[in-house]
């Protein structure tokens, strides 16, 4: 895994927001304050965290939020039937969300940087398989929410469209 940039590190922090809202209840604002004030670059029990960029990590929590009744049937669209989105781990719920997030909203960064950053998230808390059904699940949203970006990658990659569901997921790492 790679070390975080700054939106690395944001995207990191916003997944971890994401999950501690998902599971306290707690307000979208006291999050984001309590994550900039205390979090965001600071050292916590003797680690140093790695600054953020705080705007990134701002508008991926939030826009989560905002369009989470858009996200959510998108990732269950993108699984497979006996994995319904209410079955996946809530931290894997909030790095999809945060995936779905940016490509829909985040046209100015590649889909294949997207799908790269929130795979080596996966990867800071999981094993393989879960940072495969991370990859396989935004690629899958990526082909169609992007399909001009992504035709144009397969095609200059050589790689066939006929993936489903989510499975084996051929996103590049960078």
């Amino acid at each position: 895994m790679r070390t975080a940039n700054k939106r690395g590190a944001a995207r990191l922090a916003a997944v971890q927001a994401l999950y501690q809202m998902e599971l306290t209840d707690a307000r979208l604002m006291d999050v984001v304050a309590e994550y900039e004030n205390m979090r965001l670059g600071q050292e916590i029990d003797g680690e140093k965290y790695v600054d953020a960029d705080a705007g990134w990590f701002r508008g991926v929590v939030a826009g989560v939020v905002s369009d989470q009744k858009i996200i959510d049937p998108m990732i269950h669209n993108a699984l497979t039937p006996d994995w319904p989105l209410a079955r996946i781990d809530t931290l894997l719920r909030a790095m999809l969300r945060a995936g779905v997030f940016e490509l829909l909203n985040r046209k100015d960064v590649p889909a294949k940087v997207i799908i790269s950053e929130y795979v080596d998230v996966a990867k800071a808390f999981y094993g393989e398989e879960e940072p495969r059904m991370v990859n396989g699940v935004l690629d899958t949203i990526a082909r169609d929410v992007r399909p001009k970006e992504v035709t144009a990658r397969d095609r200059d990659n050589g790689r066939n469209n006929g993936r489903q569901n989510g499975r084996g997921g051929d996103a590049p790492q960078e």
